[in-house]
């Protein structure tokens, strides 16, 4: 099956609206990417055409995204690109819709702290409880020491 799948960069125009449906969980919000350019002509950066578009997220997504997201929030969008037309009151519309797979914050417009979603499954409360591993190289020859080191046994979740 053929899908566009997009990346889109820009902020959060709209609070998310979270709804529980029949088929899960689902979250919607408004996303403006407005581009920006060097204006040779005036020598300073300007402004381009804001672009609107409606990101869908669901499940897990849905529920993380409205307890995360705030307008005005510089965020990463990847997902699949929905263009549709419609006529309403004799008037032709045309929306661009995402329906995303990840929505993240963006990084290079600030810091964000990530925290783990409670899971009802148990899977967190094991993954909490093992100590964090030693990450730092021990003094002296550095291929003595990791053959000294124990391998980290692998979480699955």
């Amino acid at each position: 099956m053929n899908e566009t799948i997009v990346c889109a960069v820009g902020n959060v125009a709209t609070r998310p609206v979270y709804r529980e449906l029949a088929s899960g969980p689902s979250a919607r919000f408004r996303l403006a990417v407005t581009p920006r350019y060097w204006d040779r002509e005036k020598n300073e950066w300007t402004d381009g055409h804001t672009n609107f578009f409606t990101v869908w997220a669901n499940r897990q997504l849905a529920v993380n995204a409205a307890a995360s997201l705030d307008v005005g929030d510089p965020v990463i969008v990847q997902g699949r690109l929905k263009v549709r037309s419609d006529v309403r009151e004799g008037q032709n519309w045309i929306s661009a819709d995402l329906d995303a797979i990840t929505i993240g914050h963006d990084m290079a417009r600030g810091t964000s702290a990530f925290r783990r979603a409670n899971r009802s499954d148990g899977g967190t409360a094991a993954q909490a409880a093992q100590p964090e591993p030693n990450w730092e190289t021990p003094p002296g020859d550095p291929g003595a020491a990791a053959s000294q080191q124990e391998p980290e046994p692998a979480a699955v979740t």
